[in-house]
């Protein structure tokens, strides 16, 4: 999103925790704040002269810290900073269909979240998301290629993924069509994707055969509820209850005729699941044959003519 920005001609500035780690974004031409959701007083002096805010946070699985203290606390008060900053437009990304699960906490904390952007007195525009293409090389693509287990939950959820480049361009289209202000929309891919699909095309896309490995939702079910006796296994549960969305069955997607029109997008210019991957497997494999054809050039250069006395002597016997 920031590269789109840049590229359109908006002046990005970007909250960031680590200057290091974002360096790229400063070579790109944005200007980095530190700053983090967690702290509210590093917020206002970021949000100075700002007149848009899109927000792509959110806790990973990685961190420390809980899904409340980022997604919500971290929310709240950073949509409190924007409203006292004057800020006049708000991009809040949200999950689809997020209100028909209350009992999944990443779920029902983002429709609480819709919610407090809506009476913020805020001009937001609120997309509502499926997934992302991204993460699909580490979930399939590179256990496949590894020949390393590939993990599928319960019944499988159809969910239509998106490339992260074409999500960037509503957010930063929302900005300047009027039609978007405080409105909520789907947006997803080309179409939804089961995790057999998804393996099946890896499988022919890379030539190899994936180990699929099931994972009884029950059994998630009965770890997530060992996890909340603990506190320090409270992030741990609320993460696992997404596998709840993942493996009921029900489809993720919404039609996208509508959005295109509004926001004034060609849909034949969104990224398929099929040419996402298929790029991704035709750069690893030639990579692939590049390594090896190196490799046995280094090996082939290393080994060298070997002299047996056998020659020697059929040499110098014939003299």
């Amino acid at each position: 999103m920031a590269r789109r920005a840049i590229d359109e001609g908006y002046k990005v500035r970007c909250l960031v925790r680590s200057s290091k780690k974002a360096a790229f974004l400063k070579e790109w031409g944005a200007e980095l704040v530190p700053g983090n959701l967690r702290y509210p007083d590093t917020l206002a002096e970021a949000l100075v002269g700002v007149t848009q805010v899109i927000d792509a946070s959110t806790s990973r699985p990685t961190d420390s810290l809980s899904i409340k203290q980022v997604d919500w606390d971290g929310k709240v008060a950073l949509i409190q900073a924007a409203k006292a900053a004057g800020v006049e437009r708000f991009i809040f990304f949200s999950i689809l269909d997020a209100d028909k699960y209350p009992e999944v906490p990443l779920m029902e904390i983002k429709r609480c979240t819709e919610l407090f952007l809506a009476e913020s007195g805020l001009n937001y525009t609120i997309l509502r998301l499926a997934g992302f293409m991204q993460g699909l090389i580490g979930q399939y693509g590179i256990p496949i290629l590894e020949s390393q287990p590939v993990w599928v939950t319960g019944n499988s959820s159809p969910i239509a993924y998106m490339d992260t480049q074409d999500i960037a361009k509503f957010a930063i289209r929302a900005l300047s069509v009027p039609e978007t202000q405080n409105q909520t929309f789907p947006v997803v891919g080309t179409r939804a994707w089961s995790a057999e699909e998804i393996i099946n095309l890896c499988e022919r896309l890379s030539g190899k055969d994936a180990r699929v490995t099931r994972m009884p939702i029950t059994l998630l079910r009965a770890v997530r509820g060992l996890m909340r006796f603990f506190q320090w296994g409270w992030n741990v549960a609320d993460r696992l209850a997404f596998t709840e969305v993942l493996a009921s069955g029900k489809e993720l997607n919404a039609s996208m005729d509508e959005v295109y029109t509004i926001f004034g997008l060609d849909p034949q210019q969104t990224t398929t699941l099929e040419s996402y991957l298929q790029e991704y497997f035709s750069r690893i494999m030639k990579k692939l044959k590049e390594l090896d054809y190196q490799k046995n050039k280094n090996k082939n250069k290393k080994e060298k003519p070997k002299k047996t006395p056998f020659k020697q002597s059929s040499k110098a016997n014939s003299q």
